[in-house]
């Protein structure tokens, strides 16, 4: 029988400390979510591997190193309203409650929706809501945001969700290009998204964020 506890333990102290993220809020979160609540019950000895796990054909919760390294950078306040965009399971919504006031968490995929709803109740998160709709769409009901989180690569940030940041306020996203990926963060600055890169990072790539193709005649 795994010891999901010693198990969670070792994920912080040998993937997330060593990748410097040290941040006692973030730390204090990752060790109070039992992430194998989150992943199929197949999946649930392998919770804590450094690696994404599928939860389903078009959803995966990212490695903790990747997922912790985003929150370290994008630096979540206990007074802040966060978009928590392709939640999957909700267990990236989970660890981000215990960062912020209130957390949105965004799925499109409906039965992926509902299980969120359900394990992030039986967990008694009660600062999350999940919502069933379009990831590119954002949830403009419940913004504007100081913060929005996307879990999973994008090759370009929908305006619709840049209009839904408050003004000042920031995204964390990894950004797909050819084979490279990084992680940035974008300040919401008047009408426009300044982003920076923050470090090398790969996910799953999001359905609905891919760019425009663009055809040329020979």
């Amino acid at each position: 029988m795994t010891d999901f506890k010693a198990a969670r333990e070792a994920m912080v102290d040998c993937q997330v400390r060593p990748s410097d993220v040290t941040k006692y809020p973030i730390i204090d979160a990752l060790l109070r979510t039992p992430r194998e609540d989150y992943v199929p019950v197949a999946k649930q000895p392998v919770a804590y591997v450094g690696e994404h796990i599928s939860v389903s054909p078009n959803r995966s919760i990212l490695d903790p190193r990747t997922f912790a390294k985003m929150l370290d950078a994008v630096s979540i306040s206990n007074d802040e309203l966060v978009l928590d965009v392709a939640a999957g399971t909700g267990y990236s919504s989970a660890v981000i409650a215990h960062l912020a006031e209130a957390v949105v968490a965004l799925e499109d995929d409906a039965a992926l929706a509902a299980t969120a709803n359900q394990t992030l109740s039986d967990a008694g998160v009660d600062n999350a809501i999940v919502v069933n709709g379009a990831l590119n769409g954002g949830a403009a009901k419940h913004g504007p945001y100081d913060v929005i989180v996307v879990e999973g690569a994008i090759e370009t940030f929908s305006d619709t969700l840049a209009k839904q940041l408050k003004d000042g306020g920031r995204a964390v996203a990894i950004f797909a290009d050819g084979v490279a990926s990084q992680c940035f963060i974008g300040k919401k600055v008047g009408e426009r998204m300044n982003w920076r890169p923050e470090f090398d990072a790969s996910a799953p790539m999001l359905d609905g964020f891919q760019k425009p193709e663009t055809f040329s005649f020979t």
